[in-house]
């Protein structure tokens, strides 16, 4: 691929926010449709059907977090360090969480009614904290993670696990819990006969509702949250070594990229609109319509966050200077230029096949009914 470094490095930032976005609209259903696993079903009929939507589909979807840890080491490997160095206390429980969740459908399909119910709820709640745990994680990365590095590249983290959990980042973590519960239950809602119906068109009322306040009052907090900004040249073309600039912070300058280009304003719109037309749909019980507008609400939450850091990719809130951005913590010109292509080509196919591995479960379930009553004629 002959572009330049410049050229390349934007189209791996692309290539991320892409990938970001499907992880999103696809783990998000298995996120959030698992979280409402003991909130929906009341028998272990209910529960046997919630499961057997979306357990065909859980191990392929978990490839999309293997999948991206291993684009942004490829990448940025930089930011990878950092990022699993600062943020250990919160990315270890959210890997426990992860893989808790296979184990814990498998544990309660194996066993007697009695500990399947106990590990229903381990399934439950294991999905909540993972929820919960990557809201922290993007509300850390807003607001900026306390870290160094010395000359020779040496990460020095400045906080602890109190500095990571905060009013604001708590906010972004019950942000992303509305979206992920609201996008979970309007996918259960698709196959209208499922019996637990009722209860996913309430709990996804009340989670859109909460959704959309909380990503209001984060809009607000970030108008007076204090950003960050490059303040010398940036240097496009040259090798990475985030201590060639500087850096500084302020007031509002989160919302400097909306100032430049005002149609980024329309990402934020979308995902009001997107959120509102999920509801109303959903009120009127059209169930396609409503996890439309869901999806549209999550991809456009991603791109707004994305657009929103520009260029940076984890801003440091005690060393400004050392803050990463997408031009001085990527890896070289030549790794990109063979990596783009591959992990382009390698997120659409992931892509496509999430598509068709959510379209098997509604398949096979609209299937049972004939296949039942074909074998008892009237």
């Amino acid at each position: 691929m002959n572009l330049d470094y410049e050229s390349l490095r934007i189209l791996a930032w692309g290539i991320l926010l892409f990938a970001l976005i499907g992880f999103a609209i696809s783990e998000g259903i298995s996120l959030g449709s698992c979280a409402l696993l003991t909130l929906v079903c009341r028998n272990p009929n209910e529960r046997n059907i919630l499961v057997a939507t979306v357990a065909p589909s859980l191990y392929l979807q978990q490839s999309w977090m293997l999948a991206l840890i291993a684009f942004i080491f490829a990448a940025w490997p930089l930011v990878y360090a950092v990022g699993f160095a600062c943020l250990q206390a919160l990315i270890l429980p959210l890997v426990a969480a992860w893989l808790i969740r296979p184990f814990s459908l498998v544990l309660a399909n194996a066993l007697n009614e009695k500990w399947r119910s106990t590990f229903d709820k381990i399934l439950s709640y294991s999905n909540f904290l993972a929820i919960l745990g990557l809201g922290l994680i993007l509300g850390n990365v807003i607001k900026g993670i306390p870290f160094h590095l010395d000359d020779e590249m040496h990460i020095v983290f400045l906080g602890d696990i109190w500095a990571l959990i905060n009013p604001f980042t708590l906010l972004v973590a019950l942000c992303c819990t509305g979206l992920i519960v609201f996008h979970g239950a309007l996918y259960l809602q698709l196959d209208h006969r499922v019996p637990f119906a009722d209860s996913c068109r309430s709990l996804a009322l009340k989670a859109g509702i909460a959704f959309l306040i909380s990503f209001i009052l984060i809009s607000l907090w970030l108008s007076r949250l204090e950003g960050y900004h490059i303040n010398s040249e940036i240097l496009t073309q040259a090798p990475s070594n985030p201590l060639l600039k500087f850096v500084k912070r302020g007031d509002e300058l989160w919302m400097d990229n909306y100032q430049h280009q005002f149609t980024l304003w329309l990402l934020p719109t979308l995902v009001l609109i997107g959120g509102g037309l999920g509801i109303w749909f959903n009120q009127k019980q059209n169930h396609y319509a409503a996890f439309l507008g869901s999806c549209v609400a999550v991809a456009c939450s991603v791109l707004t966050a994305g657009l929103t850091l520009f260029p940076f990719l984890l801003p440091s809130n005690r060393s400004l200077n050392t803050s990463l951005s997408i031009w001085d913590a990527s890896t070289s010109q030549a790794n990109l230029s063979l990596l783009v292509p591959i992990a382009g080509i390698a997120f659409l196919m992931m892509a496509l096949i999430s598509r068709w591995s959510y379209r098997m479960p509604n398949q096979l379930t609209a299937a049972k009914p004939q296949s039942s009553c074909s074998q008892h004629p009237h």
